[in-house]
């Protein structure tokens, strides 16, 4: 399977947890059909845990919960492919899943063979309830061939919440995507910790091998199995999709998109931040700036406040000699995040500058030369295109 740029679709878990059903699925998928969400590139529907029965069948395979799931698994994935989308399963590398179900322990080959029976297109692979004398990397090895015998395109997307460092050797095991990070909840301080986090290792991640940052958030407003905390708003989503989108990380969206809120909706089928993400050329962007914001004003005892480490400055190059510019302000006041081109390899000497746009309305912003101070506001962030001129 060639994959040159991140996935995207959407994942019943972080809503959802165990109450899913073939119904819930199907209107899930009738739902991105017809408010374009497939259109937009969110080709894969994924099934999370607590699909199957409790134990194995007596034959040694997994059975679908026959009163979730009553038509079986093969009859939703051909219903899934019909609308033309995706269809994505769970499984896990240990003994149980994460919930208790059985998982795919020692039994490799003969779920991978299922799964291409029943028409499944991506494979959500856990690490709960693993053996502690077992090794982690070699299970992994394991279903990846697994599912390569099976003649089937199957997307394996790893799931071991960044044991072992996945970004050092999961490409080299033909996983097309691995969690680096523990699971997201639906709060600031999850998404932006978790990226915090992968920052100096997304250097290792692009084309058939994609740094999974875990499913979104975006959307859920405090309603779902992963709402945890304060839960986020409008702005605080925005940062969080731009921060994937220019980190080329997989989108799979984890919100009810039954029942999406204009603006989640709205921002999740950008068309400016979507071309940021699934740009052709695949790269992940540079670190320009990471460090403190200070917030000044009259009402701040001493006149100024530092917030240490919650200013971020990402710079990623683009096809057709476009670029990319995040600026991302993490701290709970507005401030100027900033950007200097030398540091992106374009000095003051070079005779040349930056015409940008906004990423997200298209506006043109002009020329700049040098450097660029944005204000951004509290926990926000402003996404840019540009490309090079001559001054």
């Amino acid at each position: 399977m060639q994959l040159l740029t991140p996935p995207m679709g959407w994942n019943s878990w972080n809503t959802f947890g165990g109450s899913i059903s073939d119904s819930l699925i199907r209107e899930t998928a009738r739902t991105m059909k017809d408010k374009g969400y497939l259109a937009a590139g969110y080709e894969y529907i994924v099934i999370d845990d607590c699909w199957s029965l409790r134990d194995r069948g007596p034959d040694g395979h997994l059975v679908p919960d026959p009163e979730k799931f009553p038509h079986g698994m093969k009859d939703l994935a051909d219903y899934v492919h019909s609308l033309g989308f995706k269809f994505g399963l769970y499984s896990c590398a240990g003994v149980m899943t994460c919930a208790g179900y059985p998982s795919s322990y020692d039994h490799e080959f003969t779920d991978a063979r299922d799964f291409a029976d029943w028409g499944v297109d991506f494979l959500k692979y856990d690490f709960c309830n693993f053996p502690a004398n077992a090794d982690g990397n070699n299970r992994y090895a394991i279903m990846s061939m697994a599912l390569k015998s099976t003649g089937r395109d199957i997307l394996f997307s790893a799931c071991n919440w960044g044991t072992d460092e996945p970004w050092k050797w999961m490409k080299s095991l033909g996983v097309h995507m691995y969690r680096s990070t523990g699971d997201i909840q639906d709060n600031f301080a999850s998404f932006s910790s978790i990226v915090r986090s992968q920052l100096p290792n997304f250097c290792m991640s692009g084309a058939n091998c994609f740094n999974d940052i875990d499913m979104l958030t975006v959307g859920m407003y405090g309603k779902g199995n992963v709402a945890q905390g304060d839960a986020c708003g409008d702005v605080e989503y925005q940062t969080q999709f731009a921060l994937w989108c220019m980190l080329s990380a997989p989108l799979m969206l984890g919100a009810d998109v039954r029942n999406m809120p204009a603006f989640a909706e709205s921002l999740v089928l950008n068309p400016g931040l979507l071309r940021i993400n699934q740009d052709p050329e695949g790269r992940v962007p540079q670190v320009v700036y990471r460090g403190r914001m200070i917030y000044s004003g009259p009402d701040v005892p001493g006149g100024w406040k530092e917030y240490p480490d919650t200013g971020l400055t990402l710079f990623k190059h683009m096809s057709g000699g476009e670029f990319a510019v995040g600026f991302f302000n993490m701290a709970p006041m507005p401030g100027q995040v900033p950007f200097i081109f030398a540091d992106a390899g374009l000095p003051s000497t070079s005779g040349f500058a930056l015409h940008f746009c906004d990423a997200l309305t298209g506006e043109d912003l002009g020329l700049r030369q040098d450097y660029l101070n944005l204000m951004v506001p509290a926990r926000g962030c402003r996404v840019l295109t540009c490309r090079i001129e001559k001054c």
